[in-house]
């Protein structure tokens, strides 16, 4: 059997600590059997002698860090190896000693308790730990104690609960305690191992102060320009306590100011701010006093009772007199006057006085800017105003004017007013029809027959009842045509006063009408309307007016009228057709075939035109290049468009000819707006006039023998000159040439 000796040992173990012995009923003591160990911490922590049986601890144990440990050992022959017992199970268990002082975990701490709490207030409660075996012992057996903060607090020795020791600690004498706390354990005895905290304690505010001012009287000055809405002072009152426990409200109390004054409260100073409601005037009243009283906005019932929570001050306000600019008896004026009053007419006045004790003479002027066609003047010291214009109501129906008034011991301080002048209007236009001046009557008019309504109206403004009276002149009224019946609401009626109107007779006829009005004085017009006859179906619609008309054959239908007007465009279109066919043949008796055209081939039925005919072209340009600048149409081709003639360049009189053909040459080339047939050349006539004569045998009264060619020799280059410029293969008649 395998035993295991249990030693006691010190309460703390050094390193090769003995522990306990290992021995066998089998070891005689002879050394014929080893011991050996095994599990937690073998060989690390605890180690066995193999003779022995001694068990040793190689290092410190540490009950916080593990309680207890496992081992197994057995016990071994040393000849033949083999275990002379079963394996044991050791548990190795380690005792707990004072070794860990207790400790606050959540520390430090803060907390708040409402000032003016009554004694034993309840606070905060604080807690520590000890990691020491709470079953072994005293070492984890906690008590608290304070170390400072007595004697406003106290705490609970075994809770660690703090509550207040003094009843109505007051914030406004101190606001933060700092308490240390300590936590021993083996239960508070000499030996045992401590802990400390501290524990900041703010007293919270509670209303328990009212506002207070600094002084009972406030005296204020206040201008008596000074804006309504605008403040004008500021009083202030005081308590100590904090946040909304210090809000401030202020009141007037009803009196002498409550009607001029108000207040309000400035949230971030607290101040009572005093505006003003109503505008003051030195000279009506000097000074105001009345009394605010200042009262806290939130309170505490559970303090109500201790003091009252207002105070109240007098406030005495003064009121400056200042230099103000004249006043006007009114806000605004409005005057009347009639158009075409003469200049100078007296249409009303204004007056503004000086209400400071001054009392300085007050001087008019009118803004130049409101009247800058100047239509009235104002007596500067009377503000009496007349017309300086003539004025016309058609054109400006009302003068909006500003009236400026200034002080005489200062005109710096100036006031202005409004003057609404209205022009009235006098009847200076007469009546006028307001209906175009045309109308129609029927062949088969009845007599009696309204034909037209006219209306009339009139440019003056019309009065209230204003009524237009129609009627025809006296020279008119004798004709049997027509007439004009007033309605009395201001239109009329132009009536028939026979059956029957003939075109063919009479076409047109003109009617005066006269219109008057009924304002004073009175005034009238006479105008022309003029009345077309006009066919009409028995309904009365017109079917024409035109005065040829009536010789078109009786009960002609739509159908035939169309059917004719056919005819005529018809018969148009083909006069047309036959003149252009005319044109065209006329054209090609002057012209060959179109083929022609193309070859430039040139066909001569007759003799050239001689030295007058210079259209084709002008050999002069040659002798005289000035006169190549001149626009000359050709008279032998129509042309197509007429081209607005190029501008050359001048020529100079020495210029070469060859030089001069080149560049007409290269000019004719560019041009783009001439014909492609511009070297066809056509006669129908002969020239005369030619200094060399007919070169034709036809009527020659010369023989060859006696006709002289040797001119033509000097001319033969020009000629070759001529067809290069104009287009290569041409055939020219010399008749042309001179």
């Amino acid at each position: 059997m395998l035993y295991c000796f249990r030693i006691r040992q010190p309460t703390f173990l050094n390193s090769l600590s003995f522990l306990f012995q290992l021995h066998s009923d089998v070891d005689k003591g002879v050394g014929d059997v080893k011991y050996t160990l095994m599990g937690d911490g073998a060989g690390t922590i605890f180690t066995v002698d193999e003779i022995t049986g001694d068990i040793h601890a190689i290092r410190s144990l540490d009950r916080e860090e593990k309680t207890f440990y496992t081992l197994r050992a057995q016990a071994i022959d040393i000849k033949s190896g083999q275990p002379v017992e079963p394996e044991s199970e050791f548990i190795i268990k380690v005792q707990d000693i004072n070794d860990n002082e207790p400790k606050f975990l959540d520390g430090p701490y803060t907390a708040t308790v409402p000032e003016m709490s009554p004694l034993g207030t309840y606070v905060t409660q604080v807690e520590a730990t000890d990691a020491d075996d709470p079953t072994y012992g005293n070492s984890a057996r906690v008590v608290y104690s304070i170390l400072k903060g007595q004697p406003y607090f106290s705490i609970d020795p075994k809770t660690g609960i703090i509550r207040t020791a003094l009843p109505n600690m007051d914030r406004e004498v101190r606001e933060h305690y700092q308490v240390l706390i300590q936590a021993k354990d083996m239960g508070g005895q000499l030996g045992g191992l401590a802990g400390i905290t501290v524990v900041n304690i703010t007293l919270s505010d509670v209303n328990d102060n009212p506002p207070r001012f600094p002084k009972s009287i406030f005296l204020l000055k206040v201008p008596e320009t000074s804006e309504v809405g605008s403040a004008v002072g500021r009083i202030k009152a005081t308590d100590p306590d904090t946040g909304k426990n210090a809000e401030i409200k202020y009141v007037i109390v009803p009196g002498d100011g409550g009607n001029v004054f108000d207040i309000t409260t400035d949230e971030n100073t607290q101040e009572g701010i005093l505006i003003l409601k109503k505008p003051l005037d030195y000279e009506s009243k000097k000074a105001y006093t009345f009394k605010v009283d200042a009262s806290n906005a939130h309170y505490d019932h559970r303090f109500h009772s201790m003091a009252p929570l207002k105070d109240t001050a007098t406030v005495k306000i003064a009121v400056l007199d200042v230099d103000e600019p004249p006043v006007f008896s009114k806000h605004s004026y409005t005057l009347e006057v009639h158009e075409d009053t003469p200049v100078g007419t007296i249409i009303g006045a204004v007056t503004a006085q000086d209400i400071d004790v001054s009392n300085s003479p007050v001087r008019y002027c009118i803004d130049w800017k409101s009247d800058r066609d100047k239509y009235f003047t104002i007596d500067e010291v009377e503000g009496i105003i007349a017309t300086n214009e003539l004025l016309d109501r058609e054109s400006i129906a009302q003068h909006n004017i500003s009236v400026i008034a200034t002080k005489v011991s200062n005109p710096l301080l100036s006031s202005h007013v409004p003057v609404i002048i209205h022009v009235l209007d006098v009847n200076e236009f007469p009546p006028e029809m307001s209906v175009p001046s045309e109308t129609v009557v029927c062949e088969n008019a009845k007599s009696g027959q309204i034909i037209q309504s006219v209306s009339a109206e009139d440019r003056d403004l019309a009065p209230a009842g204003q009524k237009f009276y129609f009627r025809l002149p006296p020279e008119e009224a004798t004709k049997p045509n027509f007439t004009v019946y007033d309605f009395g609401n201001n239109t009329a009626g132009i009536m028939a006063k026979r059956n029957g109107y003939q075109r063919s007779q009479h076409e047109l006829y003109f009617l005066p009408v006269v219109i008057e009005d009924n304002s004073y004085p009175v005034q009238s017009s006479t105008s022309t309307l003029t009345i077309r006859v006009c066919g009409c179906n028995s309904d009365g619609t017109i079917m024409s007016c035109n005065a040829e008309a009536i010789f078109l054959p009786v009960g002609l239908s739509t159908g035939a009228l169309i059917a004719i007007l056919l005819c005529v465009i018809i018969l148009l279109v083909i006069v047309v057709l036959y003149v252009s066919l005319r044109r065209q043949k006329k054209k090609d008796t002057l012209m060959t075939s179109k083929e022609d055209i193309r070859d430039n081939v040139i066909h001569y039925d007759d003799e050239g035109g001689g030295e007058e005919d210079t259209q084709a072209f002008d050999i002069g340009a040659l002798r005289n290049p000035k006169a190549a600048e001149e626009n000359k149409f050709r008279r032998d081709i129509k042309p197509e468009n007429l081209c607005v003639p190029r501008q050359r360049p001048p020529v100079e009189d020495n210029t070469d000819i060859k030089v001069f053909i080149n560049q007409r040459l290269q000019e004719y080339d560019a041009d783009t707006s001439a014909p492609p047939y511009d070297s066809l050349a056509t006669y129908a006539y002969e020239g005369t006039g030619s200094i060399a004569q007919s070169l034709s045998s036809i009527d020659s009264v010369t023989t060859d023998a006696d006709q002289e060619y040797d001119f033509l020799s000097d001319w033969g280059p020009k000629f070759k000159m001529l067809a290069d410029m104009f287009g290569g293969e041409q055939s020219y008649n010399t008749d042309t040439v001179t």
